[in-house]
Formats: C-alpha cells, sequence, structure tokens
C-alpha cells in the first residue's frame, strides 16, 4: 500500500497566507480543515507554515508531502456520519530548532496576513527573554520576533498588519497573548513605532475551538486505511461537531476570508459560546468523569452505553447545568440555542469511534471543578431550586477519586475495585493530591461523622474554590451523605439507588 503523497493525491500549490505555530491535532482537524474546506469552496486561496517548536523532527510531513487524512466519524441528529478529507492546505513544516532564520524570512511575505497557534495552556505564558536568540524559547517571544521582523520589512505599513488568533484553552487567549508580546517588546526596547504599530495594526483575537479531535487507534488506522488505499501515518481521526468563535469586527471578518461558513463564528462578543461550551460540556465532564471511572469504565462512550451512567449524565446536564448558562433573547443566543447545544453534546458523548480516555480528562480535576462548575452551583441556588441532587452525586464522585492509597515517586495513586475481585491502580493527576491524601488519612470509611467533618473541611476551603461551599444550604449534607453510601455500600449500588430515588 503506498504511503500519501502528492502521486497518491495531487494537489495544487497555493500561496503562503497563514503562519501556524503548533503541529497538533487539534489545529489539523480545526482550522487546518476550515482552510481545506475554504479552499475546495473557492472562497480562499491560501497554504498554511507550520512551525514546530518541540523537536526538530518534520520527517512525519516532509515524508508525505505535507498531507493528512481527517476521518469525520460520529452522529448528528442521528444520523451516522463517515467522511474523509485529504487536507493539502498545508505547504510546509519547518523547525524553529534548525530553520529560525527562514522562518523569519517569511515575516517579509507580503500575502502572509493570518497567525493562528496552539501551543498548551502554559505556551502563553511570559518569559523575560532576548528575543534575538536563535531561535527565543517560548512562544510569545518567538512571535514578537517574527512581528518585529514584518515590522522592520514592511515600515510599519497599516496595510502589512496581521491578524493573531490564539487557540490555547485559555480564558481570553488572545488578550493574554498580547500582554506577553507587549512586555516582551518592553524588555527587549524594541522601539516607539514599532509599538505603535503593533498596537494598531496588529489584531489579537479571543478564540474558542471546540471539536473532539483524537489520533486513532491501530485497528481503526488499519481499517481506515485499507478503505482509502494508502497509509498515512498523520491520520486524524475527529467527530462531526466543529466549532470555530473568534472575537472580532467587520475588520477581521474581511481578513478572514474563510470564515464562510455557520461553524466559524465572528463576533465581538463571544462570551456566549465561551460560557456555553465551559458549562455544559466541559462541566458535565468534569462532575461525571470520577463517577464514570470508579464504575469501571474507560471512555466517554462507555459512560454513554452504561444505563444508569447515561441516564445521570443526561439528567445533570439538561436539568441541572443547562437551566444555569446564561443567554440573551437573540436567535442562536438564546436558551433553545443551549438547549440545542446540550443535545449536540450528548450525540458527542456518545460517538462510538472516539476513544475519549476518561483517565486524560482527570488531568488537573480540582482546578476545572473550579473553573467549571462552582459558578453552576452558585447559579442554580440563585435560582431557588434548593440542592442539585446530581451536582452532588457527581461532587461526591470527584472525593472519592481524588482519595490516594499510596504515593510512589513522588506520584499519588488511588485504587478501584474491578469485576472478579481484582484491583486498578490509577494515577491522581492532580496539584492538589497531597492536599486530599492528607485529608483523607481523618476519614474513617463506616463512620458518617468523619465523612461529614472531612466534606465540611474540603468545601470551607475558599483556595479551592474561591468561594465558601458549605454556605449553599444542604449541599454539604447532601455530598457527605452520597460520599458516605459510595464507601458503605460500592459506588454501582449508590448510583442505582440514587437514580431510583429521583
Amino acid at each position: 500500500m503506498p504511503p500519501l503523497n502528492r502521486t497518491v493525491h495531487p494537489a495544487p500549490k497555493r500561496p503562503e497566507k497563514v503562519l501556524q505555530f503548533g503541529t497538533g491535532v487539534l489545529l489539523r482537524g480545526l482550522p487546518d480543515y476550515f482552510i481545506q474546506k475554504a479552499n475546495e469552496r473557492g472562497s480562499f486561496d491560501g497554504s498554511i507554515v507550520i512551525v514546530k517548536s518541540t523537536d526538530g523532527q518534520t520527517d512525519e510531513f516532509t515524508s508525505q508531502d505535507n498531507l493528512y487524512t481527517v476521518a469525520v466519524r460520529g452522529i448528528q441528529q442521528g444520523k451516522a456520519i463517515e467522511t474523509n478529507t485529504v487536507v493539502s492546505a498545508v505547504s510546509r513544516v519547518m523547525a524553529a530548532q534548525t530553520q529560525w532564520n527562514e522562518i523569519l524570512m517569511l515575516a517579509r511575505n507580503p500575502h502572509l496576513q493570518i497567525i493562528i497557534s496552539n501551543t498548551t495552556e502554559v505556551g502563553l505564558d511570559y518569559v523575560e527573554e532576548s528575543i534575538f536568540q536563535k531561535p527565543p524559547m517560548s512562544f510569545p517571544a518567538k512571535l514578537t520576533a517574527f512581528l518585529y521582523e514584518r515590522f522592520r520589512s514592511v515600515g510599519g505599513s497599516k496595510a502589512k498588519g496581521m491578524i493573531v488568533i490564539p487557540t490555547e484553552l485559555v480564558t481570553d487567549n488572545g488578550l493574554k497573548l498580547r500582554d506577553a508580546v507587549e512586555r516582551l517588546t518592553a524588555y527587549n526596547e524594541l522601539g516607539k513605532l514599532f509599538t505603535k504599530w503593533l498596537k494598531f495594526h496588529v489584531r489579537f483575537c479571543n478564540s474558542l475551538v471546540d471539536r473532539i479531535v483524537t489520533r486513532p487507534t491501530d485497528e481503526a488506522r488499519q481499517e481506515l486505511q485499507a478503505e482509502v488505499g494508502y497509509t498515512d501515518d498523520l491520520l486524524t481521526f475527529t467527530e462531526p461537531y466543529h466549532l470555530w468563535a473568534i472575537e472580532g469586527d467587520d475588520r477581521v471578518k474581511e481578513m478572514l476570508p474563510f470564515a464562510d461558513t455557520p461553524e466559524i463564528i465572528i463576533d465581538e462578543d463571544i462570551n456566549f459560546y465561551k460560557e456555553r461550551k465551559l458549562r455544559v460540556l466541559n462541566g458535565t465532564h468534569t462532575l461525571t468523569m470520577p463517577l464514570g471511572y470508579l464504575l469501571g469504565l474507560e471512555t466517554v462512550a462507555d459512560e454513554m452505553k452504561h444505563p444508569l451512567m447515561s441516564r445521570f449524565i443526561e439528567s445533570l446536564m439538561l436539568d441541572e447545568i443547562v437551566p444555569t448558562v446564561p443567554h440573551y433573547d437573540e436567535p442562536g443566543m438564546d436558551a433553545a440555542a443551549i438547549k440545542s447545544f446540550a443535545n449536540d453534546v450528548l450525540d458527542r458523548f456518545r460517538n462510538p469511534y472516539l476513544d475519549h480516555l476518561l483517565l486524560n480528562i482527570s488531568m488537573q480535576e480540582t482546578a476545572k471543578m473550579q473553573a467549571r462548575n462552582v459558578a453552576t452551583l452558585q447559579r442554580y441556588y440563585e435560582q431557588g431550586k434548593g440542592v442539585p441532587k446530581r451536582m452532588a452525586f457527581g461532587f461526591a464522585a470527584y472525593l472519592l477519586f481524588m482519595r490516594a492509597v499510596r504515593e510512589e515517586n513522588g506520584q499519588f495513586m488511588g485504587e478501584i475495585s474491578v469485576p472478579g475481585g481484582g484491583v486498578l491502580t490509577y494515577p491522581v493527576r492532580d496539584d492538589k493530591a497531597g492536599y486530599f491524601y492528607g485529608d483523607w488519612q481523618t476519614v474513617k470509611d463506616k463512620s458518617l461523622t468523619s465523612v461529614q467533618t472531612f466534606v465540611k473541611s474540603v468545601l470551607s476551603d475558599a483556595k479551592l474554590w474561591q468561594a465558601d461551599l458549605n454556605a449553599l444550604p444542604g449541599f454539604c449534607e447532601a455530598v457527605a451523605n452520597d460520599l458516605h453510601a459510595m464507601l458503605t455500600n460500592g459506588v454501582e449500588s449508590t448510583l442505582e439507588k440514587h437514580m431510583g430515588a429521583a
């Protein structure tokens, strides 16, 4: 079977208009996919130059002439979706470690107007360093060096300004990146004229990306390669749902001609879309992952196949989370849009083609719980509905998931019983793992009093939650009772009783 290349799949060369920092699957499956589709529609005629920062290896791209396949698999509005798209929009992939001078030369390209990034959440952090290193260490420093070279080559021209769209999963990612670039500009003494050009002619846009993109399993890769008739080491699996919300005005719309599809939203305020995703999709993941994993399940799709777990997820999302999400009285941003999004999310959770591992979702669970669910919990109480039973149950499962039984080489390890009498050990990958390891030492499984004391102590910790959750009437009692029942009777039997009592 031949490898994917431009002999197997001929593709036209297009002018390089987009610079992209990052080679990950999210970029390949969302922004690059959007640009590919726009090229096919004829609304955009451009290619992407990718900068790889992590190491100097670009062989996986060059060996395939920078082509790769995006396989869309899933269910949308009850219909199975299976499509394959060969993305030919990438012109070349360059290594920052070995090709930095060539990358800087790209700044002189008059066609280049758009910069996209996804460098991990900490990748936007400010690092005080010289931008004249080859290359600079941090992404903001690399970007500052590139923009400075652009400024020097165009003489401060307004027409040669740029639009920068970070896609890192950080609140106000565009503003954060702009702040880092401005601080680096001052530290490196790049001058008033560059500072002025940066302020008026380089637009940093907050953005939100929403699509689950994964690498395929070996079995899925083999099946798809047999279907298409070539091998593809960059094969990317993704779900049908895709959304890219970009904060911007009419000028931004003019500079992004590929944004001529309903799945790309350009608006001066994208907070509605951020809140909707954060609360409904991410918040549900965070409140249900511990429970699903403690039941012995491995993936989100497994949760949706489990009769009790799927009912719990639907009830939590539709009855307790959706009614709390802020909305506006206009089509597409109203209560109906939130409910429609929630139904889409349930379809996405059911997707049997994506191996969305629960243990991967568990990374930094405590910080996620605070960011995604505390405000939801408070809003529920503000609506005068009393104790949110599903949220309390999910929170109890989270506390149980955080119970480490030992420490191994600095890593805290938890344990769950599996069918047949075995024990599964899992890492508690959370900055607060040591905190919970200490507090759990005070709990005696059969003692409701010790469980209540533990829960009260955790909920009152304003450093964890930026609020005193004990102030929410009945919440501490509900969490403690659910947690004690799980410790005494087991997770599944407790969930069965919980759902039966609803």
